[in-house]
């Protein structure tokens, strides 16, 4: 998630977990200063775009590296503090923060790998876009509470924190819903629905995209909850198999196949190999697309992989959002409303 939502999301935990056992604007400035530090490893460069992706949400993101940071991190915060009573108080606090910070990332699409050392498996729900103003909102309200209000304050961000929860099982329900209507619309359309991903388009859970996968091709169709059963239109765009079949052995294809779980393309431009992962963004515009070297068949030779990624240019985007999420019936975006990506990891 976005880093405000992480902050929020760990100044609440700490306020709740501390309680009046210290005084509520500590726990609120620490809970958020360890709600935002598993996310500084994006200022890591591994010298290579994909590396940058697929290490992202690693290690800082692993509850057993978690567990192993939590307990100094809380020592020194009750030391300075004068606080060593409390400090095992603080340390299930600060535990609890980095854990929800994980879990939290995991709820979106991306990839998070919860469980390294044992196993590098990137979790993504992915029913939570990165960004989504209906569960950050509430624990605006309760921090905020809970820092003026001394009487009702810690009850108020009790409450946004299951607000909040609860939020994030609403979109696991939608998504499982959509999912099993977008299978239905795919078998009446002699379309493949084995392999299929459902994501909620930004900043709601009211609109959904639905990427199906097949041997040559991959389809892509929109479902807001308002189109009120209406089947999902798909359109049907060239994967590269043929590109895949070739360079499918290259080390930054085979990272990018697994991390996206078998939801990426391959295509050729201006004689150069674009690797893109299709999970994060949508038809033509992805924001992890990568120029790579295509004469690479190992690590050691490998020329480090260049982000070209696009994104939607915001001024037709958001009408298009907004009308598409009514249940308007409109036609996808075309490439005419791309502009470059911003760079770095999001």
């Amino acid at each position: 998630m976005d880093s405000l939502s992480q902050l929020l999301l760990g100044a609440s935990v700490g306020v709740a977990v501390m309680g009046r056992r210290t005084a509520v604007w500590k726990a609120a400035l620490w809970g958020g200063v360890a709600g935002t530090l598993p996310d500084l490893d994006t200022f890591i460069d591994h010298g290579d775009a994909v590396l940058n992706m697929v290490l992202h949400r690693a290690e800082t993101h692993a509850f057993f590296y978690q567990t192993l940071a939590s307990v100094p991190l809380a020592w020194l915060i009750a030391k300075m503090h004068g606080e060593t009573a409390q400090w095992k108080r603080w340390w299930v606090a600060i535990w609890l923060i980095f854990v929800t910070h994980a879990l939290l990332d995991a709820v979106t699409v991306y990839g998070t790998q919860l469980l390294l050392p044992f196993t590098d498996h990137p979790f993504g729900v992915g029913s939570l876009f990165i960004i989504d103003p209906a569960y950050t909102l509430p624990l605006l309200i309760g921090v905020l509470g809970a820092l003026a209000w001394r009487q009702g304050g810690l009850r108020l961000n009790h409450l946004a924190l299951v607000l909040s929860t609860a939020y994030i099982g609403w979109s696991v329900g939608a998504q499982a819903w959509v999912k099993q209507h977008a299978r239905e619309s795919l078998a009446q359309a002699g379309l493949p629905a084995q392999q299929v991903l459902v994501t909620p388009a930004p900043f709601t859970t009211l609109l959904w995209r639905v990427v199906s996968m097949g041997d040559t091709h991959y389809h892509e169709g929109y479902y807001a909850l308002l189109d009120r059963g209406r089947s999902i239109q798909f359109r049907s765009h060239d994967r590269g198999s043929a590109l895949i079949e070739r360079y499918g052995d290259h080390p930054h294809v085979q990272r990018v196949a697994a991390f996206s779980k078998g939801f990426y393309r391959l295509r050729e431009v201006d004689g150069q190999l674009w690797l893109a992962d299709l999970r994060m963004g949508q038809e033509p515009a992805y924001g992890f697309e990568f120029l790579i070297d295509r004469s690479a068949t190992a690590n050691a030779d490998m020329t480090p992989a260049t982000r070209v990624g696009r994104r939607t240019d915001p001024s037709v985007g958001f009408p298009w959002l907004l009308q598409r999420a009514q249940g308007r019936d409109l036609p996808p975006l075309s490439d005419q409303f791309l502009s470059p990506v911003l760079p770095g990891l999001r």
